[in-house]
């Protein structure tokens, strides 16, 4: 069948294109054209989202039959997408656990007892709740929502796993939360898109928690794993949360999956109950960080967004951490 993907040659859609190539799609992206190009055996189209021309002049005479959104940021983009596309058999949107009203902190029931945002704000999580309202009016059963949690796995720019894993590898002592024993859930890119393109195929509607188990991993398991992939001598250096805090260390942005307590006590948990009921895979996590370790043997690091840094601990802040202990 004709499958589009919204994006296709960065990261999450990158492995979407992916895998609906190999189940024999003829596949189309539609980008920006500033990521690269996609896989080798998809067309790519390109033009802006928000501009309501530019996705009926890419496709031309070409018409979809099914579609995979990645990229969706704002409401003109989703709206633009339903006009044109809202007579699909399937459309499988990404969407986020930010769509929530309560997360974090709280813990996430299961989708249809849950609330999300429906405010006007311009603002990651409530573009995409309203995403989803303007795609789910047009499209109906046709319309699966992924609220996506953490991804992760080979192609990822957001180098959170990422710097763990080099800063890992270097060894030596290694500053860590006190609280190793923080859940995590995560899903892997290539498994999250294979399925995305199932759930289009199949075309499955409602929306889905699509992260992995609650439980899976503690943020002790998962830098355990970087560790060994990376055959590393480092050594834990553990900090409490509030000594974190009072060296200005910041949640998620210097410690990458980090989060102080109380937080880090529910927002990993998330109902997943659907998404395991729709066969949503989980590969064995040492594979995710280990594959992620081989593909960053080969590839640059990411370069930050404008007017922003990367993730990851200041030299400086660790070494005044570290000596202290």
């Amino acid at each position: 069948m004709r499958l589009l993907v919204l994006g296709g040659t960065h990261f999450l859609g990158r492995h979407v294109t992916t895998a609906a190539l190999e189940r024999g799609h003829d596949v189309a992206t539609f980008t920006r054209g500033v990521s690269g190009a996609p896989p080798a055996g998809a067309r790519a189209l390109h033009g802006d989202r928000d501009d309501p021309a530019a996705l009926p002049a890419a496709l031309g005479g070409w018409r979809a039959e099914l579609v995979v959104d990645t990229s969706c940021q704002s409401r003109a983009a989703a709206r633009n997408a339903a006009a044109v596309l809202g007579d699909v058999a399937g459309y499988a949107f990404v969407s986020s656990l930010n769509a929530y009203r309560n997360w974090p902190p709280g813990p996430i029931g299961r989708e249809d007892g849950a609330q999300t945002w429906d405010t006007d704000d311009d603002e990651y999580g409530p573009n995409k709740a309203a995403a989803e309202r303007i795609l789910g009016t047009v499209l109906g059963e046709r319309f699966l929502t992924a609220r996506a949690g953490l991804i992760i796995g080979p192609y990822d720019p957001l180098y959170r796993l990422g710097w763990w894993l080099d800063r890992i590898s270097r060894g030596g002592r290694v500053v860590v939360p006190k609280g190793l024993d923080q859940q995590i859930a995560v899903v892997d890119a290539r498994d999250l898109a294979g399925w995305l393109v199932e759930m289009a195929e199949q075309g499955r509607g409602g929306a889905v928690n699509a992260t992995g188990p609650a439980g899976m991993t503690t943020l002790g398991g998962l830098l355990g794993l970087c560790r060994e992939v990376t055959g590393s001598d480092a050594e834990w250096v553990p900090v409490a949360d509030d000594e974190l805090q009072g060296a200005g260390v910041q949640e998620w942005q210097h410690l990458p999956l980090w989060l102080a307590a109380p937080t880090a006590a529910t927002a990993w948990d998330v109902d997943t109950t659907r998404a395991r009921e729709l066969a949503l895979p989980s590969r064995p996590l040492r594979d995710s960080v280990a594959d992620t370790w081989a593909w960053m043997q080969r590839s640059e690091r990411p370069a930050p967004p404008p007017g922003r840094s990367l993730p990851g601990l200041p030299a400086e802040l660790e070494a005044q951490l570290l000596a202290t202990r």
